[in-house]
């Protein structure tokens, strides 16, 4: 069988039977040149939205475009850019409060991550790792301006129910919380906050953009005594028996006329 081509070739290839330069094809898809260039050396990989648009400017579906990468597509399209030290070892891009809103839109540009604060944790393993400050009391004793350090995870189906993860998303931003996966069953992740004053909610796998397995912390707040380390067994059990509920009412619902 056939391999197909690699993406960034894909891109260079249908660009040049069109006779644009990268500058031309960036700006029939109103974004930067430099993604052009990133999209095309392998640096980078474009959204679900954009590589539609792509599409239909090479006069192709979406299938016809990627062939064999649609398996990515059922993974939320996920998009990773790194940086590397002197030494050509990945570095650990922070990504501050006040860089969240635009992390949203930059995640995928090389220019945006390039220019966040980066530094080592030589305790972590080989893997990719992102840090992100977080916000809010949700999931206490974890406290507001804690610095929560993920590793990439490159398939949401991987996600193992009960941990907490921070996954930038569409629709509410970056958030820390813990994670029920139930993306095989119903296309659905079920958000807990370790705070129970804060509601469950599911959330739709494509709304994922990216999403870190949690591994360490920083904080300059000591936790408090007198609250509680994590979520007490009979309160997670509890969610769960919630959760289980929700799956069940959201399959009945699927299967109606």
């Amino acid at each position: 069988m056939k391999q197909p081509k690699p993406l960034n070739e894909l891109i260079r290839e249908n660009r040049k039977k069109l006779g644009l330069t990268q500058d031309q094809l960036a700006s029939r898809l109103d974004i930067k040149r430099s993604l052009v260039g990133a999209y095309e050396e392998g640096r980078a990989e474009p959204r679900l939205e954009l590589l539609q648009k792509m599409a239909t400017l090479f006069g192709l579906s979406l299938e016809e475009f990627l062939g064999q990468e649609k398996d990515k597509l059922k993974r939320g399209g996920e998009v990773l850019v790194v940086t590397m030290d002197s030494s050509e070892r990945e570095n650990i891009e922070y990504v501050p409060v006040k860089a969240a809103a635009g992390y949203l839109n930059g995640f995928g540009d090389p220019e945006f991550v390039k220019e966040l604060p980066h530094f080592r944790l030589p305790m972590l393993g080989s893997g990719t790792y992102r840090a992100f400050e977080i916000k809010g009391d949700s999931m206490l004793p974890l406290t507001s301006g804690s610095i929560v350090v993920g590793e990439y995870v490159d398939d949401l189906r991987s996600v193992k129910s009960g941990r907490t993860y921070v996954l930038v998303t569409k629709r509410d931003g970056i958030v820390y919380k813990r994670v029920f996966n139930y993306v095989k069953d119903t296309g659905h992740l079920f958000l807990v906050s370790d705070n129970r004053q804060y509601a469950p909610y599911q959330l739709p796998a494509e709304e994922v953009n990216e999403i870190w397995s949690a591994k360490a912390y920083i904080s300059v707040q000591f936790p408090d005594p007198d609250q509680k380390p994590d979520m007490a067994v009979e309160e997670l059990a509890s969610t769960v028996l919630e959760l289980q509920k929700e799956l069940r009412e959201l399959k009945a619902s699927k299967v109606k006329p």
